[in-house]
């Protein structure tokens, strides 16, 4: 599995305080260590695409990241923003509340403007695990897989909490075998990494790739 773990990894870089040299790096790491993809917030896409031109690393973009609390609209404007800029994935985080409400109505309409927009392009759902019951994220799997989403996903990173095995066995088991379970959050290496893999993820979220396969 070892071998084969660098073909799950989602190469990321979403800090705030990210600048061109930390992009380059990003991109020139992926392309050496053959990564998924590069994982990268909006204003960066275009620049990620164009460095990792003539490889097979895919680029994502993050969408109404890290709160999940823009509009639908501008989540789906922003999805399309991103992919006329070059992006192949979405990575979008869910409206929280809505799910904290269980407006599941709201959470699968909210998913599906992006899906629409990414048009047939792979979007990853975020429904940020530490915050939610298990009930809750099991509900919010069954709307991302409604709303026609590709993966769900554990975590932005930025709210107290990372991906767990417990959390991605649940999403793993709420899901068909066509739906995708991207662990992220805090995988720093590879005893991690390959914990979240047997637990049923099938792309994994992380700035550590490199930690992790080495």
């Amino acid at each position: 599995m070892k071998e084969n773990i660098a073909n799950f990894i989602d190469h990321t870089l979403l800090k705030p305080d990210a600048i061109l040299s930390d992009i380059k790096k990003l991109c020139s790491e992926a392309r050496e260590y053959h990564f998924y993809s590069v994982c990268v917030n909006p204003c960066w896409v275009s620049v990620a695409k164009d460095l990792l031109k003539d490889s097979d690393v895919k680029v994502g973009a993050a969408v109404g990241f890290p709160l999940g609390a823009s509009t639908s609209a501008v989540k789906a404007f922003e999805a399309r923003d991103a992919i006329g800029n070059g992006a192949e994935e979405i990575d979008m985080v869910m409206n929280i509340g809505a799910a904290l409400e269980r407006r599941w109505d709201y959470v699968e309409d909210d998913i599906k403007g992006v899906v629409s927009a990414a048009d047939g392009r792979c979007v990853k759902v975020i429904i940020e695990t530490c915050l939610l019951s298990e009930e809750q994220i099991i509900a919010a799997c069954h709307a991302a897989e409604g709303a026609g989403a590709r993966f769900v996903k554990t975590s932005t990173g930025f709210n107290g909490g990372g991906a767990t095995v417990e959390a991605v066995k649940v999403m793993h088991g709420a899901v068909s075998d066509d739906i995708g379970v991207k662990a992220s959050g805090g995988i720093k290496d590879e005893k991690t990494a390959l914990a979240m893999v047997e637990a049923g993820a099938t792309r994994l979220g992380t700035s550590s790739g490199i930690a992790i396969i080495q």
